[in-house]
């Protein structure tokens, strides 16, 4: 046996790129949370905040040496097991759980708190990644389609009764994975078009996004009528400059103008089969049909099924001018912080919206506002390019394994750890929906520091091993 094809034990051939990324997060992490709960300007005016974070940190150092010493093969033998134990949690803490800002999501553990849901990110990704890599698993076919996505689902379910609306988001991130596997395109299409049209249905009224889905059916339909094309053309600007004109000046007439945009759809339908196009005509009228039920659907739901709480952080994203105005007050502080820091920031401990708690949630979800604020620009591009390096290099990982587990182990943690970072760096600017999810190895949090140590740890010791195939 060569000595590359050697089983690894302890630290040995990891991959130094990949673990160099984790620790200089890790550690300006630490850095950020004594900045964030530092009322003093002495460096080493420690918070208990941040002594205890500190105490984890050495506690997920301890947990990767750990994990280097433990056989590679281990992990996909308890793969189901460490599945079923999270569940297990998820469930339990639904009954037995301490409830804190809402949510019912933490056990109590004398002075500390330990959130299951983070760890069933680690679990699930376990178990996935050895269904995935199951000889008899394809995800073209529909029985293995069904499997997959319930592996991911059952925690989502557990998640929201707690309710915990961002943690449960998170495990849509296997989206990545099942790509990587195979799941078809199309798929994806159907998915970000639904999305989208969702995200539409609650920016404007329902009739505008039905004028919207009329105007392009109709359009669609006058370029593949033949006979006396150009006709139809000036009518239909002439009748879309009226609409216009209609909707902004004349705001009362909108059902008027509604209904005669949509008396010219059955007329064109019409004359388009009669042409011989019936395939168009058949699939695109029952897609309009389909769009306009749905904006309004949508609409109904954001306003009689979803809570008041749900109703606000969905209008600060979208529609800021009817949010409540503490909700809005939260995300302008958020980013008058980052914006506040210029191009090279305050300085380390100098940082006044994120130490004064003018941010909320200034050293867990909104972290990044404190080093938008003491680092600037250059701190804040500094962070963005590292995690891309991070995220890099773990693909780099999957895709040089040997085993088709570790590769969609590997590719499950790109996954969780892309969404947390996108999300939670894009909630602070006002990019995305304020959901509550930390920056990973960055904000304060023992369970997710944990959970995420756990997850780069194990990985780390599979590529350590990827000559042992």
């Amino acid at each position: 046996m060569s000595i590359r094809a050697r089983r690894n034990t302890g630290l040995t051939n990891v991959d130094m790129q990949t673990l160099s990324c984790y620790l200089g997060l890790v550690g300006i992490g630490w850095m950020m949370i004594v900045a964030t709960t530092s009322k003093g300007a002495s460096f080493t005016d420690f918070s208990p905040t941040a002594i205890k974070q500190g105490a984890f940190i050495g506690l997920s150092f301890f947990l990767i040496i750990v994990i280097s010493f433990i056989e590679w093969k281990f992990w996909r033998t308890v793969s189901y097991v460490v599945y079923a134990l999270s569940i297990l949690s998820l469930i339990t803490v639904l009954f037995f759980g301490k409830k804190i800002s809402g949510a019912t999501s933490w056990f109590s553990i004398g002075g500390f708190s330990l959130q299951p849901s983070e760890f069933a990110k680690f679990g699930t990704c376990l178990a996935m990644a050895s269904y995935l890599s199951s000889y008899n698993t394809n995800l073209k076919e529909f029985k293995s389609q069904i499997v997959a996505f319930t592996l991911f689902i059952i925690p989502i379910g557990l998640i929201l009764l707690q309710p915990d609306a961002g943690s449960a988001i998170v495990f849509t991130s296997f989206m990545i994975l099942f790509y990587r596997e195979g799941l078809s395109a199309n798929l994806y299409i159907v998915g970000f078009t639904i999305a989208a049209l969702f995200i539409i249905s609650l920016m404007y009224e329902p009739y505008y996004v039905i004028l919207g889905f009329i105007t392009i059916g109709s359009a669609i339909f006058i370029y593949n009528i033949k006979n006396e094309r150009k006709k139809w053309v000036i009518g239909f600007v002439v009748l879309i400059a009226a609409t216009i004109a209609g909707l902004y000046f004349f705001h009362s007439y909108y059902r008027e103008i509604f209904a005669l945009n949509f008396l010219l759809l059955p007329v064109l339908s019409f004359l388009l089969w009669r042409n011989g196009k019936k395939k168009i005509v058949s699939l695109l009228l029952p897609l309009l049909i389909f769009g306009g039920l749905f904006a309004y659907g949508a609409n109904f739901a954001f306003n009689n099924v979803l809570k008041p709480h749900q109703q606000s952080r969905i209008n600060v994203w979208l529609n800021p001018d009817k949010a409540d105005k503490d909700a809005v007050y939260n995300l302008r502080q958020s980013q008058l912080a980052i914006g506040s820091g210029g191009l090279d920031g305050k300085g380390f401990l100098q940082g006044v919206r994120t130490k004064y708690n003018y941010v909320p949630e200034n050293s867990t979800d909104f972290i990044f506002c404190t080093i938008g604020e003491e680092q600037g620009f250059v701190g804040v591009f500094g962070i963005i390019i590292l995690y891309l390096l991070f995220l890099y290099r773990i693909t780099v990982l999957a895709e040089r394994q040997r085993s088709d587990f570790s590769r969609c182990y590997a590719y499950g943690v790109a996954g969780i750890l892309f969404l947390h970072f996108f999300i939670n760096i894009g909630m602070t600017m006002g990019l995305v929906m304020i959901i509550g999810i930390p920056l990973p190895f960055i904000s304060y949090g023992g369970s997710s520091l944990l959970a995420f140590s756990l997850m780069i740890g194990v990985l780390l010791k599979l590529d350590s091993n990827r000559f042992s195939i």
